[in-house]
């Protein structure tokens, strides 16, 4: 029997992928850019294996035009991007690197969290351009973190994460979830609300959600009439969780302060757009989970799992 084709979507870090060119053929697209949906296709043929991203649309047709595929491996969390019901009809496994980027995810979380707060990347640019002349007391004014009301929308294991950095900084801290998670009211004093309640109660909301029919633009004009016109909103999960149309709009009138988005909708977000031209909202390109260590933590968790469904094994990481 021949070593199995392997198609892996872009590169991922050597030790990773040096495991896999020992166990297979490796097909690797090299491109900063994900491959196009014919791209992948082409490639696919004759794959047992692939290891992809949240980047790659893995659809019907993909899916059943891969005949000799086995196993699916995404180097993430989230799965939406994968036909999951054609895998389990053509027998294809699935797996994905949950909680290695719960931690490194939540830091970023905070540090968003208090540039936009504190208008960290506003000073920046003050001060980079000549602006700043003197000392004044009234000079870009911004929001406590301690003493703040936060908000966690969705306390799994990044909001339960975000929640004991939240609670070290001495602040009050409110949470809605789809069901009451009472180790963290016991630890950190949380309390659980329902959604309308928390908007309009908090100081700072995070988003910690994934995207589902139910999460789909949670956010949109409703929430932000809610909301406090001092709020700011940090969204470190999914782009498509927040109506990008209704959260321009209340940046523009005033409905909320500020917001943080490590993600977008849609992703990435044309350089045009208008929410890049707001002096009161600031966009990273999804890199919430890019510390070193974590990504070359998940490019193994993704091999693992292609190894063990390419062996014959349980996955030790499956997509339920």
């Amino acid at each position: 029997m021949g070593r199995p084709k392997i198609l892996v979507t872009r590169r991922i870090t050597e030790s990773a992928l040096d495991r896999l060119h020992e166990e297979g053929q490796v097909i690797l697209w090299d491109d900063q850019l994900p491959p196009s949906h014919d791209q992948l296709t082409g490639m696919l043929e004759d794959c047992e294996g692939l290891l992809c991203l949240l980047t790659d649309n893995i659809d019907r047709e993909l899916l059943v035009s891969a005949s000799k595929l086995r196993v699916v491996s995404t180097m993430s969390v989230g799965f939406e991007h994968i036909d999951l019901e054609t895998c389990r009809n053509h027998g294809i496994k699935v797996g994905h690197t949950p909680g290695v980027l719960t931690e490194t995810t939540a830091d970023f979380t905070m540090a968003l969290m208090l540039s936009v707060s504190r208008r960290i990347p506003e000073a920046i640019h003050f001060a980079q351009s000549g602006q700043w002349k003197t000392w004044d007391p009234g000079l870009l004014l911004g929001q406590d973190l301690h003493n703040a009301v936060v908000g966690i929308i969705g306390m799994g294991r990044i909001g339960q994460a975000v929640a004991r950095r939240i609670f070290a900084f001495g602040s009050q801290l409110l949470y809605h979830d789809l069901s009451r998670v009472k180790v963290i009211e016991k630890e950190f004093n949380a309390e659980a609300v329902e959604l309308d309640i928390l908007l309009n109660r908090v100081d700072i909301v995070s988003l910690h959600v994934p995207l589902t029919e139910r999460t789909y633009q949670m956010i949109s004009h409703p929430q932000f009439e809610t909301m406090k016109p001092s709020s700011i909103l940090i969204n470190t999960s999914r782009g498509a969780v927040i109506d990008t149309n209704a959260l321009l709009q209340a940046l523009r009138e005033g409905k909320i302060a500020a917001a943080g988005l490590d993600v977008t909708d849609p992703e990435p977000l044309p350089h045009n757009h208008p929410l890049y031209k707001l002096h009161n909202c600031f966009i990273t390109p999804h890199i919430a989970s890019a510390g070193a260590a974590t990504r070359a933590k998940m490019a193994n968790m993704a091999v693992d799992n292609l190894l063990a469904g390419l062996h014959g094994k349980p996955l030790p990481n499956p997509v339920a």
